[in-house]
């Protein structure tokens, strides 16, 4: 049974493998041709070599479908040495000719029309392949922290003047006035003042004493100003966050050798 078109537009973009006769991965779906005169399916290429770069065409005849992989009639080796072609937008009759000779079949209803690569321009059955590629490369992307800062708000601080009492003692000194009897002698010098009075009487002298005590006033004066100002302090904080980063494996044909390929 021959793969329809319906079929081939679904493997085109599956990302499938071609796989061989004897069941054997031969390499991944590439390219899907079709004849000139019936518009049938007619070719595949299938991606071989280091990262896919080469491509090997073989025929549909005889092909099956087994999930997103093409089942072909031919094995590894035999598709890895047939004849060399571009795999340009066409296959010319005398290229045709040459891949139906290397397989030992004869061209499909006996003519050599030729057979052209289908595309998102030729039928709307395909779509876009995911294998169609603009160069032979690969990219590897990976994830990369950008690690900044960002200025908030962690509080207020404000001032407040509030009343407090507290207890102020002081010394100072203060005198007082007391009465002190002082007795002096008649003489020449106060005889006369002695006699001055009456020769006996009776007589009182009142003297006023005097003395200090302590007063106490209150004055409010400045002795400081206060404000408030910011400066910056600088820490050390870690984050740790994962990332990811893709990774390319390099699977080589025969010895399963696997290198890994990072940047």
């Amino acid at each position: 049974m021959r793969i329809s078109r319906t079929q081939m537009g679904s493997l085109a973009t599956s990302g499938g493998n071609v796989v061989g006769a004897d069941g054997q991965k031969i390499g991944s779906i590439g390219q899907v041709y079709v004849d000139d005169s019936t518009g049938e399916p007619s070719f595949v290429t299938v991606k071989t070599g280091l990262f896919g770069t080469a491509e090997s065409f073989v025929p549909l005849q005889d092909a099956t479908v087994t999930g997103s992989d093409i089942r072909v009639a031919y094995n590894k080796t035999e598709v890895k040495d047939a004849p060399r072609v571009d795999p340009d937008e066409r296959i010319t009759p005398t290229e045709e000719q040459r891949l139906y000779a290397h397989y030992g079949i004869s061209s499909p209803r006996g003519h050599t029309s030729g057979t052209e690569r289908t595309g998102p321009s030729d039928t709307g059955d395909y779509g876009t392949s995911s294998n169609d590629t603009t160069d032979d490369a690969m990219t590897r992307s990976e994830e990369r922290l950008k690690v900044g800062t960002r200025k908030e708000e962690a509080g207020r601080a404000r001032l407040r003047k509030y009343v407090v009492t507290e207890n102020v003692t002081q010394t100072v000194p203060v005198s007082r006035e007391e009465v002190r009897v002082e007795r002096e002698p008649i003489t020449d010098k106060n005889v006369g003042a002695a006699r001055s009075g009456p020769n006996i009487s009776e007589e009182e002298h009142e003297v006023i004493l005097h003395q200090e005590r302590p007063i106490v006033e209150k004055e409010a004066v400045p002795v400081e100003r206060v404000r408030l100002d910011t400066e910056t302090v600088t820490d050390q904080e870690t984050v740790s966050e994962d990332v990811r980063k893709e990774q390319i494996d390099t699977d080589l044909d025969g010895g399963r050798t696997r290198r890994r390929s990072d940047r």
